[in-house]
C-alpha cells in the first residue's frame, strides 16, 4: 500500500490503502467454489521487459473468470519464476504475494528476489504473478478521467473546512465510469477470488504446498488463502500486517490511515528537529508539528503552482499526502523537509507525483469494493470527517471520508473471510512498531485472530516492511525470517527485536 512519489508506485485508496481452515469453514466465509481443478503444467519462456534477471521466466496459467463457472470464460494470470540457485538444495516455492491491492508482482523475482540471502534462494524457486485484471494478465479498467488517477482525488481528501461536496462527486464519477467500463471481469476481482488464482497457480507449478512471503495488501490475501485452504500452506511469512476485521476490511485500512500518521510522525519530527539534521525544520519536535500544520492551512487558502502534478498545484492536501507518502520509510524524510522549506519560502515544488494506471487503479478499486460493503449515509460521512479533523489534524478527515464504494454498482459476492485460529501452527508476522500504512494496532488484530497458528516478530522502528528492509532494516528481523524460511522453526513466543 505504498503510495506514488517520483520514487514509490501508489494505487488508490487502500491503501487507504486488504472459509475454512484444514476444511472447518468459520461461519463468516465464502468456501464457495474451489481453485481451477483443471490447471495445466506451465510452459515456461522469456519474460518481457527490460532490466530483468535473465534467470527469471515467465508463462501464462488459464483460470475461470468465474470460479462459480469454472467451465466458462478463462482469463490469463501472468506468472514468473527465478528458480533454486542450487537446485540440489531446493525445499519448494516460494511465492511473492503482490500488495496494493492494485500492484503488479511479475517482475517481483527480480527486483524483491534479491533482497532475500542465498540459502533462501537457494532453497526455493521464486515464484511471483500480476493480478487478474492488470499488467501482463488478462486486464481490464474503468477509463477513468485523469484527474481521478491523483491521488487526491481517489484518496477523499476533503476541501478546507471539511466540506465533502467535492468527494461525493468524484466518488458517484469514479463508481459509474467503473460500471460502464469495467465489464464482467471487473465484478469477479476481489481478495477471495485472488486466494483462489493463487491456488490455481499452485495446481499448475505441480507443488502440494507452497510457502509464501506476502508484505502489506499481500498480508490479508496470503491470510485468506490461509483460511481457504490450509492445507496448501508451508512456511507462511506476513510482513506489514493488515487489519483482518472483517465487518470492516478496507473500510478499517483507509481509516487507519489516521492512526498511522499519527503513530509515525513523531519519527520524521525528531528527525526534523535534530541539531544535526540535513534539514532542521524546528527546534522541538512540536515546533515541527505545528509548522507542518500552519503550511497547510496556509496552502488551502493560497496553493503553490506544482507543474505536471495533477492537479498542477501544492495545495494543503496535497502537501498532508506528501507527508503521508514520507511517512512510509525514512529514506524520504529529507525529500519531504525540503519540499516544506521550499513552500515556506514560496518556491514551486520540482518532481511531481506519478500515478497509476489505468489497470491499476482499477483492480486497487474493485477490490475494495468487491471486498466488502461500504455504508452509504452521506451525512454520517460528514459527521466523521468533521470529528477526525479535530482529532487527528494531519489527515483532516481524509481517512474516513466517503470513497467510490459507497456508489459502487455491485455487492460484494463472497462474505469477507473471517481469520480464526483453527489451522496449522506455521504462520510468522513481522511487524514494524511504527508503520504509517498498517499500523501495529491493526497487526495485533491479525496476531489475535491467528492464535498459536502464528508468533509474531515486533520490531521498534517505523517504515512499511520490516524483513529484508534495503539500506535501513531490522538484521534481528532478517534473521529470525530466514530461519524461518530454511528450518521451519519459528520463535517459541512473541519476539520483540530492538533494532
Amino acid at each position: 500500500m505504498r503510495p506514488t512519489t517520483g520514487r514509490t508506485a501508489a494505487l488508490a485508496l487502500a491503501t487507504a490503502a486488504t472459509a475454512s481452515l484444514l476444511g472447518v469453514a468459520s461461519a463468516d466465509a465464502t468456501p464457495g467454489p474451489p481453485a481451477d481443478p483443471t490447471a495445466t503444467a506451465l510452459d515456461w519462456g522469456p519474460c518481457p521487459g527490460t532490466g530483468l534477471d535473465p534467470r527469471q521466466e515467465c508463462a501464462a496459467v488459464k483460470v475461470p473468470q468465474d470460479y462459480r463457472d469454472p467451465g466458462g470464460k478463462r482469463i490469463s494470470l501472468a506468472v514468473s519464476r527465478i528458480p533454486s540457485e542450487r537446485p540440489r538444495a531446493r525445499r519448494g516455492t516460494l511465492l511473492l504475494i503482490p500488495g496494493g491491492p492494485g500492484s503488479p508482482g511479475l517482475d517481483r523475482p527480480t527486483t524483491l528476489g534479491k533482497r532475500l540471502p542465498k540459502p533462501v534462494r537457494d532453497a526455493y524457486d521464486i515464484v511471483s504473478f500480476d493480478p487478474r485484471g492488470m499488467g501482463r494478465s488478462t486486464h481490464t479498467g474503468c477509463d477513468l478521467d485523469a484527474a481521478d488517477l491523483s491521488l487526491l482525488a481517489s484518496r477523499p481528501w476533503p476541501a478546507p473546512g471539511g466540506d465533502i461536496t467535492t468527494n461525493i462527486a468524484t466518488g458517484r464519477r469514479m463508481a459509474d465510469s467503473c460500471a460502464r467500463n469495467g465489464g464482467e471481469l471487473l465484478r469477479t476481482i476481489s481478495t477471495v477470488n485472488e486466494a483462489r488464482d493463487i491456488d490455481s497457480v499452485r495446481r499448475a507449478l505441480g507443488e502440494r504446498k507452497l510457502s509464501a512471503w506476502g508484505v502489506s495488501y499481500g498480508t490479508y490475501v496470503g491470510s485468506v488463502y490461509a483460511q481457504l485452504f490450509p492445507e496448501h500452506t508451508d512456511r507462511w511469512v506476513l510482513d506489514s500486517n493488515d487489519d483482518p476485521d472483517p465487518e470492516r476490511v478496507e473500510r478499517g485500512w483507509l481509516a487507519n490511515y489516521a492512526v498511522g500518521v499519527e503513530d509515525t510522525f513523531p519519527d520524521f519530527a525528531a528527525w526534523a528537529s535534530a541539531p544535526d539534521s540535513p534539514v532542521r525544520l524546528a527546534r522541538t519536535p512540536d515546533g515541527v508539528r505545528a509548522r507542518v500544520l500552519d503550511l497547510a492551512a496556509r496552502l488551502d487558502a493560497k496553493p503553490l503552482p506544482w507543474p505536471g502534478a495533477n492537479p498542477p498545484e501544492l495545495n494543503g492536501n496535497a502537501l498532508r499526502q506528501s507527508v503521508l507518502n514520507a511517512l512510509y520509510s525514512r529514506d524520504d524524510f529529507e525529500g519531504l523537509a525540503r519540499l516544506i522549506v521550499d513552500a515556506d519560502a514560496g518556491k514551486a515544488p520540482g518532481e511531481a507525483p506519478s500515478e497509476p494506471p489505468q489497470d491499476a487503479m482499477a483492480v486497487s478499486l474493485a477490490t475494495i469494493c468487491n471486498d466488502v460493503e461500504w455504508p452509504t449515509s452521506l451525512p454520517d460521512y460528514a459527521r466523521d470527517v468533521a470529528a477526525s479533523r479535530k482529532s487527528h489534524p494531519l489527515t483532516a478527515g481524509m481517512p474516513v471520508n466517503v470513497t467510490p464504494c459507497s456508489f459502487w454498482h455491485d455487492k460484494p459476492r463472497d462474505k469477507p473471510v473471517r481469520i480464526t485460529d483453527q489451522g496449522p501452527s506455521n504462520v510468522l508476522l513481522v511487524q514494524n512498531k511504527r508503520d504509517v500504512a498498517t499500523p501495529y494496532s491493526g497487526a495485533l488484530n491479525l496476531r489475535r485472530a491467528y492464535g498459536d497458528r502464528a508468533r509474531m516478530v515486533s520490531v521498534d522502528a517505523m517504515g512499511h516492511g520490516a524483513a529484508y528492509v534495503e539500506n535501513d532494516g531490522s538484521a534481528c528481523a532478517d534473521r529470525k525470517v530466514t530461519a524461518f524460511l530454511l528450518t521451519g522453526e519459528r520463535p517459541e513466543r512473541d519476539v520483540l527485536c530492538r533494532s
